[in-house]
This record gives structure tokens, sequence and C-alpha cells, in this order.
């Protein structure tokens, strides 16, 4: 019989779940991973999802019987699991599915789109990191001038919307598609400080 988990943790301990309460389903592998040489009746499904908040990237166990379509949204919080029986632990990049890794910008942007307010306020309270550098210079493609005029236009009255952005700040980049790619670099371990992704 397995043992019982403690609240707030998980199977392997891989994973801190109280950081993420909703994830999305990226890909959905009935019979377990194809590399998995264990006899058919060992394997379990496994679901690679991303989570909402804090784009953490996870291996799901469904329950038994649940089949989890991609862009299915899953609560994998504290409280009572319909769908999900336990997570395996975070998920590396390189692991993931070429089904998942094709989903992956589309359901980032999404996310980003969805939670618009969140991601405007970081544009608004953003600051320094040091004398030389501004948190607004770690998105790609943003450099000094742009990040002054967002500082200058933000200290007039604070930015309202992605939209607003782009009419109040001279040939800014759009404000959204520079927040997907860095959530995507982070994700792939390309940056020293994360600025989205959860630990």
């Amino acid at each position: 019989m397995e043992a019982e988990h403690k609240p707030g943790e998980e199977k392997h301990g891989h994973y801190d779940r109280s950081k993420e309460e909703w994830v999305v389903v990226l890909d959905f592998l009935q019979n377990g991973y194809p590399f998995d040489e264990r006899p058919m009746y060992m394997k379990t499904p496994i679901a690679q999802a991303i989570g909402k908040n804090h784009f953490v990237l996870l291996e799901l166990v469904p329950k038994k019987g649940v089949h989890l379509q991609p862009y299915k949204e899953v609560y994998i919080g504290e409280g009572k699991r319909d769908e999900i029986h336990h997570i395996v632990g975070k998920l590396p990049v390189g692991k993931l599915t070429s089904t998942a890794k094709s989903e992956l910008e589309f359901v980032i942007k999404d996310l980003v789109k969805k939670q618009e307010a969140r991601f405007v306020d970081w544009f608004n309270k953003s600051q320094p990191l040091s004398t030389r550098m501004h948190q607004l210079e770690l998105l790609p493609g943003l450099g000094k001038k742009h990040m002054w005029q967002i500082v200058e236009a933000r200290d007039e009255k604070p930015f309202g919307s992605f939209k607003d952005m782009r009419d109040r700040v001279k040939l800014m980049p759009d404000p959204e598609k520079l927040i997907v790619r860095r959530v995507l670099s982070e994700l792939e371990g390309k940056e020293k400080h994360n600025i989205f992704l959860g630990a």
C-alpha cells in the first residue's frame, strides 16, 4: 500500500505545489513515454503541463480512467483534485515531447494574454537591478532608449494595458511578445535572473 503523503508534499518531493494551483496540459501520453521499456501493465499515463502563474513545467500522473486533452486547465493545488493522482515533479524543457514543445509558445502567449493586468503591473512597477541595469532591460529586444521612455511614460500615468503602452511609447516592441520570449528563454535555462518563472 502506498504511504500517505503529508499535505504540501508530493511523492518524489521535487516540487512544492503551493506555487501552482492550476496548470495547462501541453501533451497527454495515454501509455506513458515511448522510451519507457517496462511492460505495458507497469506504465502509467503521463501529462506534461505548464503552471498558469509561474510557468513551471510539470510532469503529472492522472487518476485512473482520466484522459487529459491538450489546453485543458487542471487543478493541482492543495484541495481535492478530481483529475490528477500525483505530481511526479518538475520537467526540464529537454524532456518535453515534440507535441508539448510545439504547443509551448502558443500556451504561454494565451496565459500572458489572459493575465494582461498582471504583466502591465510588472511594467509599471519594475525597478533598477543596479546602477547600470534596469529590470526592463532583461526583456529580449528592449534597450536603454525604450526603457527610459517606459519609465518616463509610467511616471506621468501608469499604463492600463498593452495597447496603452504601445500607444504611449514610440516604436515600442509588442510587450506581449517580449514577455513570451523572456518566459521561453527562462524555461530553456538561458537566463541568470528569472523574472517570471517560479522556482
